[in-house]
């Protein structure tokens, strides 16, 4: 079997990283942070550093905000949509032809196989780029009649929102990080985008190509750094127009909390536990693996993961072994390993919050099909696991896990479309759903029931940038992606002309 990645670029990464701190991106120049404080970011496969990066604090953030404000109201204003589109498509391009190091990068730091950095932290960026540099040029107001005396000419404008701060998550940092950029940049908008501080790398990279693809200095400042710190101080920062934000609920209040101070614009991506429905008619050669690799794609850590399946009394036996059959069957193991399924979990705080999750469903009463294990005494794996007889009270069924640990319920004849809903809704979490039945009525009613800002039928494709993503209830505020993502980055002007 061929080598997945270069080892001549993996020994360049080394090197690289060697040499010193890893700089900031701050009005086109890299900086260290003004405290010289620097933190680790570490192989979640081995748990061996990766390289030290320079730690933003309250003054970074300053200067960072200072730099993107200085862009917005001086040369960006003036760049013309077609030239945005340009520079947006410049990018797309450098990113593939760095695609194998970026790939590289991404398994690296976030410990995802990298069969699936190729697939969809890379390809999923450039097709963000590439989706929204067309909508540059189609950002478009409108006219409309008002109702007052007189004779009026009306017209509602979309401007760009401003200095936009962009938090980005630790479990898909390259593609989310492109899915903030992207939609602002093709809006008008400039940024500053903060990496989760257990993920930085791939970010800070791209921050190198933005310069390359000649976008201006300051329209795409990076500032890593800690949440506490950096995250907070950009959250709480009077000069910012907007937040957007993915990552914990938990977090996710405290944005809202810190925006108070001008009032900006908040956008907010939080957590889920997403049912996934299998009905007695489902074609099961589709539904079993979706139903395993739902929750078991990238350890569980993704905020739509499938963690709770609903599944036919008639066909429940065979699905549980189904799953059952391929959490036994995915190797688990080192990322840079061509045949690797599932990797470790990002970092020992997340191996304690799982672990901690399926000791509690086992207190609780749960029966463990499979898994449940930590694996080896290197990195931060752990099995995937089901879980079997959990109630809604319990904490791994109520709570988001962000692990490869699935809540198998069984339903049967008597359980009607509402109820369904009801078992589906029963969280505070409203993200994404499921469903899998040969009757398109049943999963039509199923769907408009359920209180999920996505909901799949018959199939699990992954994100696309045309369809907006995001939640109900304390699953988030607001969407990105599509034409609502682009949105969501203006502000509406009416304009009234008296004639």
């Amino acid at each position: 079997m061929n080598a997945p990645y270069s080892p001549g670029l993996l020994d360049q990464l080394q090197l690289r990283y060697a040499k010193g701190p890893v700089k900031m991106l701050i009005g086109g120049d890299w900086v260290e942070a003004a405290s010289g404080e620097t933190f680790e970011t570490l192989n979640p496969s081995t748990g061996a550093l990766i390289a030290h990066v320079a730690s933003a604090g309250e003054a970074d953030v300053d200067r960072a905000v200072a730099a993107a404000r200085k862009a917005f109201e001086g040369p960006w204003s003036k760049v013309k949509p077609d030239e945005r589109t340009r520079l947006l498509l410049r990018l797309a391009e450098l990113i593939e032809a760095n695609a194998d190091e970026l790939a590289l990068l991404e398994t690296l730091d976030v410990g995802r196989p990298i069969q699936f950095s190729r697939m969809i932290d890379v390809q999923g960026a450039i097709g963000q780029l590439r989706y929204n540099a067309g909508w540059a040029s189609k950002i478009a107001g409108e006219t409309a009649e008002i109702s007052a005396p007189g004779e009026w000419l009306n017209y509602i404008l979309r401007e760009p929102v401003g200095v936009c701060a962009q938090i980005v998550p630790w479990n898909f940092p390259l593609v989310m990080a492109m899915g903030k950029l992207a939609p602002a940049l093709a809006a008008g908008c400039t940024i500053v985008l903060k990496p989760a501080e257990q993920t930085p790398l791939s970010t800070l990279r791209i921050g190198e190509l933005v310069l390359e693809a000649g976008i201006p200095e300051g329209v795409v400042n990076i500032v890593s750094g800690l949440g506490r710190t950096a995250g907070a101080a950009l959250a709480a920062h009077r000069d910012v127009d907007k937040v957007a934000f993915t990552g914990s609920t938990v977090t996710g209040k405290a944005i809202i909390e810190a925006s108070k101070t001008n009032f900006k614009r908040v956008q907010l991506e939080l957590g889920g536990k997403s049912p996934t429905y299998i009905f007695a008619d489902a074609d099961l050669s589709k539904a079993i693996p979706a139903a395993a690799m739902g929750i078991f794609f990238n350890a569980g850590q993704v905020c739509a993961a499938g963690s709770r399946l609903f599944v036919h009394e008639k066909v429940a036996d065979q699905v549980l072994e189904g799953v059952v059959n391929m959490a036994r069957g995915m190797k688990v193991g080192q990322t840079l390993e061509a045949d690797t399924m599932i990797g470790p979990l990002v970092s020992a705080t997340q191996l304690e919050r799982v672990t901690g999750y399926i000791a509690s469903g086992r207190e609780q009463g749960a029966s463990v099909l499979v898994g449940g294990e930590t694996i080896g005494d290197q990195g931060y794996f752990v099995q995937p696991t089901v879980l079997l007889d959990t109630r809604p009270e319990m904490r791994v069924r109520a709570e988001e896990i962000f692990g490869p640990v699935l809540c198998a319920m069984r339903f049967g004849d008597d359980d009607d479309v509402d109820a369904l809903a009801g078992r589906g809704n029963e969280t505070e979490f409203g993200l994404s759903a499921s469903i899998y039945t040969q009757n398109i009525t049943t999963a039509h009613r199923l769907a408009r029931r359920l209180k999920a800002g996505t909901v799949r039928i018959n199939g699990s494709g992954g994100v696309d940038p045309a369809l907006p993503l995001g939640g109900f209830k304390a699953s988030g505020w607001g969407r990105e992606n599509g034409k609502a993502g682009i949105e969501a980055y203006t502000e509406l002007k009416a304009v009234s002309v008296a004639l």
